[in-house]
C-alpha cells in the first residue's frame, strides 16, 4: 500500500487523492489485493472495481475468498499488499470507523439486530456516524440532542420506513419479527447514514423466494431512488443475475471472471468453477 504516513490534526493518516478522471467514475476500487493468513492464501491478486450509482456483485463458490474480500474493504482485515479507494480516496490504511465516516457501510451475513429494542430504535443505532452530540448532551438530554432526534425520526420515517414497507412493525420488538422482516431491518440500518457505498454480504441468506424477491426489490429502489453504489456477495445465482450491473467471480481466492450477467453466465471457468463441467449453464446452480 502506498500512501504518506504522517498523521493528521485528528490521529488519522493522511490520505492520497486520485486524479479527478480516474475517480470521476468509480466509487470504489479495490486493487491487487493479497491476503494471506499464514501460508494459506485467501486472496491473490484481487481486484473489483464498482461504478457509481450501480450494482456489484461478487459471486464464488463457498470459500472463494468473497467475505474475506468484504472484510478488506470495511477494514477487518489488513492485507499484505494491494489498495482500496473510495470516491477517488485512498482508505486502504484506515480502521473500520473511519471507512464508515467517509460513507461505507455494510451489513454480515448472521442477523445483528439488539434484542428488547424496537424496529425503529434498532434503525437509528445506525446513523451515530452522523449525529452531532456527544456523550454528555445525550445523557443529560440536552436540546441539542433532542432536536437531533427529532430531525432523526423525521427522516428515517421520510426517507427508510416506507421505502422498505417496515411503518406496520416499526415500534415491534426486533426479535418477534419474523426472519425475513430482521434481515429488512438490518438493511434499515445500514442505510440510515445514508452511505455512498452499501456493501451487502449474503443478504437473502435463508430466506424464501418471496422473502428473496422482496430483498431484490428493495435493493434495486435502494439504487433507483438514492443513486446508492451497491457491492454485492450473495449465493442465490437467480438474484445476482436479475439485479447485477457488473459480476466478479472468484474461485479459490483469485479472479476467474469478469463482466455483466450475461458475459459471466456463460464463461466457461464460472461453470467449471459452480458444477465441475463446462456442459451447464450457471443459473442452474444456486
Amino acid at each position: 500500500m502506498t500512501g504518506t504516513d504522517s498523521p493528521d490534526k485528528g490521529g488519522r493518516h493522511d490520505i492520497r487523492r486520485l486524479p479527478a478522471s480516474a475517480a470521476r467514475i468509480l466509487m470504489l476500487q479495490v486493487d491487487d489485493i493479497q491476503l494471506a493468513f499464514g501460508g494459506v492464501k485467501a486472496l491473490s491478486g484481487v481486484s473489483v472495481h464498482a461504478e457509481k450509482g450501480k450494482i456489484t456483485s461478487v459471486i464464488g463458490p463457498n470459500g472463494a475468498g468473497k467475505t474475506s474480500l468484504f472484510n478488506v474493504i470495511s477494514g477487518f482485515y489488513t492485507p499484505q499488499a494491494g489498495r482500496v479507494t473510495l470516491d477517488g480516496e485512498d482508505i486502504s490504511v484506515m480502521k473500520p470507523h473511519a471507512r464508515a465516516y467517509r460513507g461505507m457501510s455494510r451489513t454480515f451475513q448472521n442477523i445483528a439486530l439488539f434484542h428488547g429494542m424496537s424496529v425503529l430504535d434498532n434503525i437509528k443505532l445506525g446513523a451515530h456516524t452522523n449525529l452531532k452530540s456527544g456523550i454528555l448532551s445525550a445523557g443529560f438530554g440536552l436540546p441539542l440532542t433532542r432536536r437531533e432526534e427529532r430531525e432523526l425520526d423525521r427522516d428515517i420515517q421520510r426517507d427508510i420506513v416506507g421505502l422498505l414497507e417496515l411503518d406496520h412493525v416499526q415500534h415491534h420488538y426486533v426479535e418477534d419479527l419474523a426472519y425475513g422482516l430482521q434481515k429488512r431491518v438490518e438493511l434499515a440500518r445500514a442505510l440510515v447514514m445514508k452511505p455512498k457505498i452499501l456493501l451487502l454480504d449474503e443478504p437473502v441468506a435463508g430466506m424464501n423466494s418471496e422473502e428473496k424477491r422482496e430483498m431484490s426489490r428493495f435493493v434495486l429502489g435502494v439504487r433507483k431512488d438514492w443513486n446508492t453504489t451497491v457491492l454485492l456477495i450473495e449465493h442465490d445465482m437467480s438474484m445476482v443475475m436479475s439485479i447485477s450491473d457488473h459480476v466478479v467471480v472468484l474461485s479459490f481466492g483469485k479472479p476467474i471472471a469478469s463482466g455483466n450477467p450475461d458475459q459471466v453466465r456463460a464463461n466457461p471457468d464460472v461453470i467449471k468453477a459452480y458444477l465441475g463441467t463446462a456442459d451447464e449453464p450457471v443459473q442452474n446452480a444456486a
